[in-house]
Protein backbone atom coordinates (compact mmCIF):
# COMPACT_ATOMS: atom_id res chain seq x y z
CA UNK A 1 0.00 0.00 0.00
CA UNK A 2 2.57 2.29 1.01
CA UNK A 3 4.29 2.41 -2.24
CA UNK A 4 1.44 2.26 -4.72
CA UNK A 5 1.10 5.63 -2.68
CA UNK A 6 4.63 6.93 -3.18
CA UNK A 7 4.14 6.13 -6.85
CA UNK A 8 0.78 7.90 -6.96
CA UNK A 9 2.33 11.05 -5.18
CA UNK A 10 5.31 10.61 -7.60
CA UNK A 11 3.19 10.99 -10.86
CA UNK A 12 1.28 13.54 -9.24
CA UNK A 13 4.08 15.70 -8.78
CA UNK A 14 6.08 15.02 -12.21
CA UNK A 15 2.37 16.00 -13.85
CA UNK A 16 2.32 19.43 -11.78
CA UNK A 17 6.58 20.16 -12.64
CA UNK A 18 5.49 19.27 -16.58
CA UNK A 19 2.66 22.14 -16.42
CA UNK A 20 4.54 24.46 -14.21
CA UNK A 21 7.06 23.58 -17.34
CA UNK A 22 4.69 24.22 -20.22
CA UNK A 23 2.35 26.77 -18.46
CA UNK A 24 4.63 28.87 -16.19
CA UNK A 25 2.52 30.84 -13.87
CA UNK A 26 3.46 34.75 -14.44
CA UNK A 27 4.79 35.26 -11.11
CA UNK A 28 7.39 32.53 -11.20
CA UNK A 29 8.64 33.70 -14.54
CA UNK A 30 11.56 35.53 -12.59
CA UNK A 31 13.33 32.87 -11.03
CA UNK A 32 12.65 30.59 -13.71
CA UNK A 33 14.49 32.76 -15.90
CA UNK A 34 17.34 32.58 -12.71
CA UNK A 35 17.12 29.03 -12.33
CA UNK A 36 17.26 28.49 -16.08
CA UNK A 37 20.84 30.56 -16.45
CA UNK A 38 23.63 28.71 -17.25
CA UNK A 39 25.79 30.39 -14.49
CA UNK A 40 23.60 28.78 -11.59
CA UNK A 41 24.06 25.55 -12.16
CA UNK A 42 27.04 23.62 -12.05
CA UNK A 43 26.41 20.77 -14.24
CA UNK A 44 24.21 20.80 -17.46
CA UNK A 45 20.66 21.11 -17.20
CA UNK A 46 18.23 19.33 -19.86
CA UNK A 47 17.76 22.12 -22.58
CA UNK A 48 14.80 24.20 -22.25
CA UNK A 49 11.21 23.95 -23.93
CA UNK A 50 11.72 26.05 -27.12
CA UNK A 51 9.80 29.30 -27.76
CA UNK A 52 8.25 28.26 -30.66
CA UNK A 53 6.10 25.83 -28.42
CA UNK A 54 5.69 27.67 -25.28
CA UNK A 55 2.04 29.21 -25.57
CA UNK A 56 1.74 32.92 -26.53
CA UNK A 57 0.01 35.54 -24.03
CA UNK A 58 -3.52 35.80 -25.09
CA UNK A 59 -4.48 38.75 -26.65
CA UNK A 60 -6.25 41.37 -24.77
CA UNK A 61 -9.71 41.87 -26.97
CA UNK A 62 -10.11 37.51 -26.59
CA UNK A 63 -9.92 36.50 -23.28
CA UNK A 64 -7.70 33.58 -22.54
CA UNK A 65 -9.80 30.04 -22.37
CA UNK A 66 -6.71 28.51 -20.15
CA UNK A 67 -6.65 31.39 -17.65
CA UNK A 68 -3.51 32.51 -16.30
CA UNK A 69 -2.81 35.37 -18.63
CA UNK A 70 -1.38 31.89 -21.33
CA UNK A 71 -2.72 30.41 -23.95
CA UNK A 72 -2.68 26.25 -23.54
CA UNK A 73 -0.94 24.78 -26.90
CA UNK A 74 -4.72 23.56 -28.24
CA UNK A 75 -5.55 27.12 -28.50
CA UNK A 76 -2.47 28.33 -29.94
CA UNK A 77 -3.50 25.33 -32.91
CA UNK A 78 -6.90 26.79 -33.22
CA UNK A 79 -4.85 30.55 -33.54
CA UNK A 80 -2.40 29.44 -35.86
CA UNK A 81 -5.70 28.09 -38.40
CA UNK A 82 -7.54 30.84 -37.97
CA UNK A 83 -4.49 32.65 -39.34
CA UNK A 84 -4.19 29.88 -42.13
CA UNK A 85 -7.91 30.07 -42.78
CA UNK A 86 -7.55 34.04 -43.41
CA UNK A 87 -4.40 33.79 -45.51
CA UNK A 88 -5.69 30.50 -46.65
CA UNK A 89 -7.23 31.41 -50.05
CA UNK A 90 -4.10 33.58 -51.31
CA UNK A 91 -1.47 31.28 -50.37
CA UNK A 92 -3.56 27.97 -51.62
CA UNK A 93 -3.49 30.08 -54.74
CA UNK A 94 0.25 31.08 -54.95
CA UNK A 95 0.96 27.31 -54.32
CA UNK A 96 -1.77 25.73 -56.93
CA UNK A 97 -0.19 28.40 -59.77
CA UNK A 98 3.44 27.23 -58.96
CA UNK A 99 2.39 23.59 -58.85
CA UNK A 100 0.63 23.73 -61.99
CA UNK A 101 1.58 27.09 -64.17
CA UNK A 102 -0.56 27.53 -66.66
CA UNK A 103 0.77 29.06 -70.24
CA UNK A 104 0.21 32.36 -71.24
CA UNK A 105 0.43 34.36 -68.00
CA UNK A 106 2.71 34.83 -64.55
CA UNK A 107 1.44 36.37 -61.77
CA UNK A 108 2.89 37.08 -58.20
CA UNK A 109 2.65 39.20 -54.88
CA UNK A 110 3.50 42.73 -56.12
CA UNK A 111 5.18 43.44 -52.54
CA UNK A 112 5.91 40.12 -49.68
CA UNK A 113 4.27 41.67 -47.20
CA UNK A 114 0.62 42.25 -48.67
CA UNK A 115 -1.14 39.31 -50.04
CA UNK A 116 -4.08 41.17 -51.27
CA UNK A 117 -1.95 42.96 -54.26
CA UNK A 118 -0.93 40.61 -57.32
CA UNK A 119 0.67 41.60 -60.16
CA UNK A 120 0.21 39.21 -63.54
CA UNK A 121 1.95 39.53 -66.74
CA UNK A 122 -0.03 38.69 -69.67
CA UNK A 123 0.49 37.45 -72.98
CA UNK A 124 -1.54 37.93 -75.86
CA UNK A 125 -3.06 34.51 -77.29
CA UNK A 126 -1.65 33.32 -80.14
CA UNK A 127 -3.77 33.98 -83.49
CA UNK A 128 -5.37 36.97 -82.23
CA UNK A 129 -4.90 40.68 -82.51
CA UNK A 130 -3.31 40.58 -79.24
CA UNK A 131 -0.59 38.39 -80.10
CA UNK A 132 2.92 39.15 -79.25
CA UNK A 133 1.55 41.60 -76.48
CA UNK A 134 3.38 41.87 -73.09
CA UNK A 135 0.08 43.10 -70.72
CA UNK A 136 0.53 44.08 -67.09
CA UNK A 137 -2.35 44.14 -64.37
CA UNK A 138 -3.09 43.94 -60.99
CA UNK A 139 -5.42 41.99 -59.18
CA UNK A 140 -6.72 43.53 -55.56
CA UNK A 141 -8.72 41.08 -53.47
CA UNK A 142 -11.07 41.97 -50.58
CA UNK A 143 -10.46 41.26 -47.33
CA UNK A 144 -13.49 38.53 -47.43
CA UNK A 145 -11.98 37.05 -50.67
CA UNK A 146 -12.90 34.17 -51.54
CA UNK A 147 -16.81 34.92 -50.79
CA UNK A 148 -15.97 38.11 -52.98
CA UNK A 149 -13.95 38.31 -56.46
CA UNK A 150 -10.76 40.68 -56.64
CA UNK A 151 -10.70 43.52 -59.31
CA UNK A 152 -8.32 43.26 -62.40
CA UNK A 153 -7.41 46.71 -63.54
CA UNK A 154 -4.69 46.71 -66.95
CA UNK A 155 -2.04 49.07 -65.90
CA UNK A 156 -0.71 48.31 -69.95
CA UNK A 157 -2.85 50.59 -71.72
CA UNK A 158 -4.92 47.89 -73.83
CA UNK A 159 -7.60 48.55 -76.83
CA UNK A 160 -10.97 46.02 -75.64
CA UNK A 161 -14.46 46.02 -75.80
CA UNK A 162 -14.77 44.51 -71.69
CA UNK A 163 -11.61 46.97 -70.43
CA UNK A 164 -12.60 50.25 -69.73
CA UNK A 165 -10.32 53.29 -70.46
CA UNK A 166 -9.27 53.77 -66.83
CA UNK A 167 -7.98 49.88 -67.57
CA UNK A 168 -10.39 47.78 -65.59
CA UNK A 169 -11.55 44.81 -66.30
CA UNK A 170 -15.32 43.70 -66.72
CA UNK A 171 -16.10 40.18 -67.06
CA UNK A 172 -18.94 38.00 -65.70
CA UNK A 173 -16.16 35.88 -63.57
CA UNK A 174 -15.51 38.88 -61.49
CA UNK A 175 -18.67 40.26 -60.58
CA UNK A 176 -20.19 40.12 -57.32
CA UNK A 177 -21.93 36.57 -56.71
CA UNK A 178 -25.78 36.55 -56.86
CA UNK A 179 -28.50 37.33 -58.98
CA UNK A 180 -27.68 40.42 -61.81
CA UNK A 181 -30.45 42.79 -61.15
CA UNK A 182 -30.14 43.67 -65.40
CA UNK A 183 -30.97 39.81 -65.66
CA UNK A 184 -27.91 39.45 -68.45
CA UNK A 185 -26.11 37.07 -66.55
CA UNK A 186 -26.75 33.80 -64.54
CA UNK A 187 -25.82 33.88 -60.63
CA UNK A 188 -22.98 30.53 -62.28
CA UNK A 189 -21.77 33.21 -64.93
CA UNK A 190 -20.85 35.10 -61.46
CA UNK A 191 -18.20 34.81 -59.16
CA UNK A 192 -18.01 31.83 -57.03
CA UNK A 193 -16.03 31.48 -54.10
CA UNK A 194 -14.41 28.03 -56.04
CA UNK A 195 -12.66 30.40 -58.71
CA UNK A 196 -8.99 30.51 -58.61
CA UNK A 197 -6.54 33.28 -59.96
CA UNK A 198 -5.87 30.42 -62.59
CA UNK A 199 -9.63 30.40 -63.83
CA UNK A 200 -9.38 34.34 -63.68
CA UNK A 201 -6.79 34.01 -66.02
CA UNK A 202 -7.74 31.70 -68.71
CA UNK A 203 -11.30 33.97 -68.47
CA UNK A 204 -9.22 36.69 -69.43
CA UNK A 205 -7.47 35.17 -72.00
CA UNK A 206 -10.32 33.95 -73.56
CA UNK A 207 -11.48 37.34 -73.42
CA UNK A 208 -8.55 39.03 -75.53
CA UNK A 209 -9.35 35.84 -77.90
CA UNK A 210 -13.38 36.42 -78.15
CA UNK A 211 -14.58 40.12 -76.56
CA UNK A 212 -18.25 40.24 -75.53
CA UNK A 213 -19.37 43.19 -77.82
CA UNK A 214 -22.81 42.81 -76.04
CA UNK A 215 -21.86 44.19 -73.05
CA UNK A 216 -18.74 46.46 -73.05
CA UNK A 217 -16.92 48.69 -71.09
CA UNK A 218 -15.77 50.39 -73.72
CA UNK A 219 -17.97 51.73 -76.10
CA UNK A 220 -15.98 53.12 -78.38
CA UNK A 221 -13.71 49.93 -78.48
CA UNK A 222 -16.97 47.59 -78.95
CA UNK A 223 -18.54 49.74 -82.06
CA UNK A 224 -15.13 49.51 -83.80
CA UNK A 225 -14.83 46.02 -83.07
CA UNK A 226 -18.36 45.15 -84.55
CA UNK A 227 -18.12 47.82 -87.62
CA UNK A 228 -14.60 48.56 -88.64
CA UNK A 229 -12.62 45.14 -87.06
CA UNK A 230 -9.78 44.97 -89.61
CA UNK A 231 -9.62 48.89 -89.74
CA UNK A 232 -9.20 51.12 -86.68
CA UNK A 233 -9.66 48.99 -84.37
CA UNK A 234 -6.80 46.39 -85.16
CA UNK A 235 -4.88 49.51 -85.94
CA UNK A 236 -5.32 50.84 -81.86
CA UNK A 237 -4.79 46.90 -81.22
CA UNK A 238 -1.49 46.77 -82.97
CA UNK A 239 -0.09 50.15 -81.21
CA UNK A 240 -1.08 48.84 -77.61
CA UNK A 241 1.14 45.22 -78.11
CA UNK A 242 4.48 47.75 -79.87
CA UNK A 243 3.87 49.70 -76.63
CA UNK A 244 3.51 46.39 -74.16
CA UNK A 245 6.86 45.06 -75.93
CA UNK A 246 8.75 48.00 -75.29
CA UNK A 247 7.34 49.07 -71.39
CA UNK A 248 6.69 44.76 -70.56
CA UNK A 249 9.76 44.86 -67.84
CA UNK A 250 10.35 48.50 -66.59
Amino acid sequence: MRAGCCLRVFLRRRKEAEEERLFPHPRNEALRAQADSPHSHPFPREPAVPSSRLPSPAPPHLPCPGGGGRWPLCCQEKRRGLRRHRRGGHDRAAAELNKNPVEGFSAGLIDDNDLYRWEVLIIGPPDTLYEGGVFKAHLTFPKDYPLRPPKMKFITEIWHPNVDKNGDVCISILHEPGEDKYGYEKPEERWLPIHTVETIMISVISMLADPNGDSPANVDAAKEWREDRNGEFKRKVARCVRKSQETAFE
